[in-house]
Order: structure tokens, then C-alpha cells, then sequence
């Protein structure tokens, strides 16, 4: 193995480490266990396309280290279910909020993490070209946002109530899904507007 290869594999591998550990401790007595379950198959999905598509496709390290931060994120909000997470309680306090806001904050970081990750694929996959590949990447990423509040959608009209408005998480907000689209999109503009003023230094 070249020192190029270790000098890649070496954070991630600590990145595999981490959020392994992370998994297990969130794995232990979670608020809702059929909710955890639920919200863990987004885990299983990413994380095995992830690892079965390693060695055919690599991302940089950076875009491991924002795929890390944001289902570092998801782990916790799945352990508290997302209504639940302390650190929300104590943001509503602070800012005098009128519901507990982590899941929104979720929902931007899928967009400000994502986007780079998503943008370094569509470049060297799709063969894009750079000027269109931020405006293809927000599209995407709302795309996804959108697919992803109508596979809620379909879960809560799934199972029982309780447990379809523990893993919705809407808190009585009838906009909850408009809201959560809107902050991905957010997020993920920020990265781009981000991108292209670094890229352009």
C-alpha cells in the first residue's frame, strides 16, 4: 500500500471507528426502539452503499469528514427520536423557541454536508460541467429532501400513530415537511456559495 493510499484511509478508518462506537452507545436503550430502528435504516443504506462502492469510487477526505458529521448527527437524533434531543431543548430555551428545533437543524446540516459530497460525485462521474454542477447539486439535494418527507409520509401512514409522529417528528407544525425542504435547500446553497468562493481563490 503506497503512503498516498495510508495518508487517505488512515482518518477514514478513524471516521469507520468513531461512528461505529458512536452506534453502539446510541443502540443502548434509545427513548423509542421501533423509532431508532426506523431511523437506523437510513444508516444501513448509506453506510453499506458507502462501503460497497469503496473501491470503485472514493470521495475525498473531506467529503468522508462532512458524510461523519451529519450521520454523527442522525445517530443522536435517532437514540432521543428527534423531538427529544436535549441539545434542542436547550437551543429552544436559549433563542426562546417555540419547539424543539433539532430536527431542523438536521435538516440544513443534510444540506450544507451533503452538497459538497454530492457536487465531488456529479464532477467526476457525470462529467458536468463546473458552472452547472452547483445548480445541479442544490436540485439534487432538494430532490432528495422531497423524497425523503414523502418515504416519512408513507412510514407514519404505515405504522401506528404514535410511533408515525415519534418518527415524523413535526411537533404539530402542519408545514413541518415545507420547512424541512426549505432548510435543506438552505443548506445546501450555503455550501455551494461556499464552494465557488474558495474554488475561485
Amino acid at each position: 500500500m503506497t503512503s498516498q493510499a495510508h495518508t487517505r484511509n488512515g482518518p477514514v478508518l478513524v471516521m469507520v471507528i468513531w461512528l461505529l462506537l458512536l452506534w453502539l452507545v446510541t443502540a443502548i436503550e434509545p427513548f423509542n426502539r421501533r423509532d431508532w430502528f426506523l431511523e437506523n435504516l437510513l444508516v444501513f443504506f448509506y453506510g453499506g452503499l458507502l462501503t460497497v462502492t469503496w473501491r470503485r469510487f472514493r470521495f475525498s477526505v473531506l467529503s468522508y469528514l462532512l458524510f461523519t458529521v451529519f450521520m454523527s448527527l442522525h445517530l443522536v437524533g435517532a437514540h432521543y427520536t428527534y423531538a427529544e434531543v436535549p441539545f434542542g431543548f436547550w437551543l429552544q430555551d436559549v433563542l426562546d423557541l417555540a419547539r424543539n428545533h433539532y430536527d431542523r437543524l438536521v435538516h440544513f446540516a443534510f444540506g450544507l454536508l451533503i452538497a459538497y459530497p454530492l457536487r465531488e460525485w456529479l464532477l467526476r462521474v457525470t462529467g458536468v460541467r463546473r458552472g452547472w454542477s452547483y445548480f445541479m447539486t442544490v436540485a439534487l439535494v432538494l430532490a432528495f429532501s422531497g423524497f425523503y418527507e414523502v418515504m416519512e409520509g408513507v412510514v407514519a401512514m404505515i405504522v401506528s400513530p404514535e410511533l408515525g409522529a415519534a418518527y415524523l417528528g413535526t411537533q404539530g407544525d402542519e408545514w413541518d415537511a415545507h420547512h424541512d425542504m426549505f432548510l435543506a435547500l438552505s443548506g445546501a446553497v450555503t455550501a455551494m456559495v461556499v464552494t465557488a468562493t474558495v474554488s475561485r481563490r
